[in-house]
């Protein structure tokens, strides 16, 4: 049977290809399906400001009608630009267990990439680093997160036999939260406090992250991260899009802020708690319950989940990194966290994977980013 393949043009389209992506793993019990509106969030031009400066295309494919597959074929200048190739990314790929399928899906994104002049083909990626990445190779029977992509363990299968390639990997770690946190770890973090004259932010709101230090945040990101693979530079209205999605809904107590004394910032985590149960529960929905779900995640929760965390490089390899620890770790055991999700970090990335070596830690998952020329 042949299959369809079909762009995106209307807002119902746009639907049916969020909606393929939830329904595909509604009956999975490791998934954790995003909400709707935050694929809007990220898929609707108007919303995401990276779509002002990034070319892209949605596709469909259909069998008998009905819809078989999806994926966002995706070019971003800045990346190109500072990477220095000619690639075109793939993200929100999913497709049911049909070679036929998935080929079909390839194809269109190459024959798009190609006509862009481009020579490459890489994901699964979003539009920027902030987006899914990593197609998951490893731990199908370990839940997924908020932040990550869940797939069937096929989908490997189907990338490797239409000749993608690895080009970069990342681990996940889960880590063990200690009921109480050893003295001599607090003792060094005061040490490196006092030497470098810094402080840990007593933060009392939301609205003072976001207007004290929502944008310093941001700019230490893009100091830190931007020699990791694949991260391009965010420009002031991403940083802004950013700062409103992350900020709006954290938990105090679990993100940790360290300033010099000029109140500058040197080095943060974002924690929040894992919405995993949460998004398995609302089913993609909101609305009407969803947002109950989402809600008791912060109330009722053992398992913490890591979402970003950078040391400026003035301050690498000083000893910042355990005030961040310390801080983040024992406000974790005092909201009752029991374990931590690192999320991805690149395997190459051994100053974040070293960090975990003064914690009970386990390596139970594995993300790939693959590359075919073309």
């Amino acid at each position: 049977m042949a299959i369809e393949i079909r762009e995106v043009k209307t807002k119902k389209e746009l639907n049916k290809f969020i909606w393929f992506g939830i329904d595909l793993y509604k009956n999975c019990e490791f998934a954790a399906p995003p909400l709707k509106i935050d694929d809007e969030l990220n898929l609707k031009k108007g919303k995401n400001p990276a779509l002002d400066f990034c070319d892209y295309v949605y596709f469909l494919a259909f069998k008998k009608n009905e819809i078989v597959g999806r994926i966002a074929c995706i070019i971003n200048p800045v990346a190109n630009e500072t990477w220095n190739h000619k690639h075109a990314r793939f993200g929100w790929i999913d497709f049911i267990d049909d070679y036929e399928v998935s080929k079909a899906l390839f194809d269109t994104a190459t024959k798009w990439a190609l006509s862009k002049g481009m020579n490459g083909l890489q994901g699964p990626l979003g539009f920027t680093d902030f987006d899914k990445e990593g197609l998951l190779i490893e731990g199908f029977d370990k839940k997924g997160t908020l932040a990550t992509i869940y797939n069937y363990p096929y989908y490997v299968d189907h990338f490797e036999k239409y000749g993608f390639e690895k080009e970069a990997d990342w681990k996940e770690y889960l880590i063990t939260v200690p009921e109480v946190f050893p003295e001599k770890y607090i003792r060094v973090a005061e040490i490196v406090k006092q030497k470098f004259q810094l402080k840990t932010v007593n933060l009392k709101s939301r609205k003072q992250i976001v207007n004290q230090y929502g944008k310093k945040l941001f700019e230490l990101l893009n100091l830190c991260y931007k020699d990791l693979f694949g991260f391009t530079k965010l420009n002031p209205q991403q940083i802004d899009f950013y700062i409103k999605l992350y900020f709006n809904f954290v938990t105090l107590d679990v993100i940790s802020i360290v300033v010099d004394k000029d109140d500058n910032v040197v080095a943060l985590s974002i924690a929040m708690p894992s919405f995993t149960k949460a998004l398995q529960k609302a089913k993609g929905r909101l609305f009407p319950i969803g947002w109950y779900y989402m809600l008791k995640s912060f109330k009722k929760n053992d398992i913490l989940d890591l979402y970003l965390i950078a040391v400026h490089p003035d301050f690498q390899s000083k000893g910042v990194a355990s005030v961040v620890f310390v801080d983040l770790m024992i406000g974790s055991a005092k909201r009752g966290f029991k374990f931590a999700e690192s999320n991805p970090e690149l395997e190459t990335n051994t100053k974040m994977s070293s960090q975990w070596g003064s914690f009970e830690h386990v390596n139970h998952k594995r993300r790939r980013v693959f590359f075919k020329k073309i």
